[in-house]
């Protein structure tokens, strides 16, 4: 295997983008550039990446595989950049109290808690996982140095501080050869009728409720669950749809059956993700460096 780095940024970027003309404009490339680069990959790779068809394109389950290892590396090399020019001759000690919310903590965090670890291995790091509300009086009373959580319903704004990570628009979960995966344009009135399965963590099933709710109708709830896993078996196999963010999508359920994602037309809520500190605390190096990290973590993603 002879891929580059290029290749790999290209790749993420189709992946996440879901077509080479959004990769392109967004790489401020030609499409043609991008087409090579995903071809001359799966070449080396012996795999294809993604599925044509003229909607765009859709990432295969050995895409889904390969797309992690290839952000993984990408992240590493982004470490490798920052330690080699950041001149640093201490190493951080100490310890570091993190909070997450249950909805980011296998999307955002990992990621991001692997790439302090191994700039920081010395730092003893801790965290636990609770509801938003219950991390903020943590934070707020000092018991936490840095929340990893859905900052879009912060309530105490006033005593703490936030900074957006990422921001993931809803999208519609539905099963392979689901009647509305071949529409052109899916409207809220169209899920209205679908059963719905229902993820109730953080402010999902409020937010979900209000958009269905505006139509003047009930939801159809046919289930209701704490875990994404559980929302992705059953939408794969065809007991209900759901809105999701497309940060926790994912193309197949554990069971290997693909799940397909469609843009709904109108004016739908955002969920932004971030750290959240209190303001005005003097925060301990290894949480300044945790900040740090982050930020560039974000800076990485914005350039693919």
């Amino acid at each position: 295997m002879a891929f580059t780095i290029r290749q790999l940024q290209y790749f993420v970027a189709v992946a996440e983008q879901g077509t080479v003309s959004r990769a392109a404009q967004n790489l401020s490339i030609s499409q043609s550039s991008v087409t090579e680069a995903i071809k001359e990959l799966e070449s080396d790779l012996g795999v294809a990446l993604f599925d044509r068809h003229p909607r765009g394109l859709s990432i295969t389950h050995r895409g889904h595989q390969f797309l992690r290892h290839a952000t993984k590396i990408l992240g590493d090399v982004s470490d490798a950049r920052r330690a080699f020019f950041s001149g640093r001759q201490e190493e951080t000690t100490g310890r570091l109290q993190l909070g997450v919310t249950s909805l980011v903590a296998g999307y955002v965090l990992s990621d991001l808690l692997a790439r302090y670890r191994r700039a920081h291995p010395a730092v003893d790091v801790s965290a636990i996982e609770d509801d938003g509300d219950y991390l903020e009086h943590l934070l707020v009373g000092g018991k936490l140095d840095i929340a990893v959580m859905v900052t879009s319903n912060l309530r105490d704004r006033m005593a703490l501080q936030s900074e957006i990570l990422e921001i993931s628009a809803y999208r519609l979960w539905l099963p392979l050869g689901h009647p509305l995966a071949t529409a052109e344009i899916i409207n809220l009135a169209d899920v209205a009728t679908e059963p719905l399965i229902m993820l109730t963590v953080d402010e999902i099933e409020e937010n979900t409720g209000k958009l269905l709710a505006a139509l003047g109708t009930r939801p159809h709830v046919a289930f209701r669950t704490r875990s994404v896993e559980a929302v992705r078996s059953l939408v794969a196999t065809g007991a209900g749809v759901a809105l999701l963010p497309d940060l926790v999508y994912r193309p197949w359920s554990l069971e290997g059956d693909r799940i397909e994602s469609r843009d709904i037309s109108g004016a739908l809520p955002v969920v932004q993700v971030g750290m959240v500190w209190r303001r005005g605390s003097g925060l301990p190096q290894a949480a300044r460096d945790f900040i740090g990290v982050a930020q560039a973590q974000r800076t990485v993603r914005q350039k693919l």
